[in-house]
């Protein structure tokens, strides 16, 4: 390699680091960071292999279904209705996106809005419910979805990691 490809693999390094501090705050920071490989690659900067560009894609769609799951699936462990599950995966998007200025503080706050919008979707989606349940039935069934939410965040942001130690690792080897 040369010193502009060391450089060039040391600016996409930098940049795709960037990309994955925009995960946690709900946006497509690895899909980002596979866009960049993909035009380096195609306009011939760095020499990505495909198989290594491929991984990368199935692993940032893994992510995606499994955070988008994660939500409802805590709110099924915590006992919650169909309803429930449907509210805590609305209440979680919705949350990230418009909760997000509960906590001033970059990514802490849409991670809490998802939380909070997690819970009070599967605690609505409960509540409408025509089984009348108790109140710690409802709790239970928000706090797991809650969690669930937590839970599919942070493997999202492990799944980005992989995907920029992958690309990272393929620039400075070829």
């Amino acid at each position: 390699m040369t010193w502009t490809a060391y450089l060039l693999a040391a600016l996409f390094a930098t940049a795709a680091l960037g990309c994955l501090a925009l995960v946690p705050l709900g946006l497509p920071g690895v899909w980002l960071m596979i866009a960049a490989a993909i035009a380096l690659l195609l306009a011939g900067g760095l020499p990505f292999g495909w198989p290594i560009v491929a991984t990368c894609i199935a692993i940032a769609i893994a992510a995606e279904i499994a955070e988008a799951a994660a939500g409802a699936t805590g709110a099924k462990l915590g006992g919650a209705s169909r309803r429930g599950m449907v509210g805590a995966f609305v209440g979680g998007i919705a949350g990230a996106l418009f909760l997000t200025g509960l906590v001033p503080i970059p990514i802490v706050g849409t991670i809490a809005g998802g939380l909070v919008g997690s819970f009070a979707g599967a605690w609505i989606g409960e509540a409408s419910d025509e089984r009348k349940r108790r109140p710690e039935e409802k709790m239970r069934a928000a706090l797991g979805a809650a969690a669930g939410k937590l839970a599919g965040t942070f493997g999202k942001v492990a799944a980005g990691v992989v995907v920029w130690v992958l690309l990272v690792y393929d620039a400075f080897t070829r």
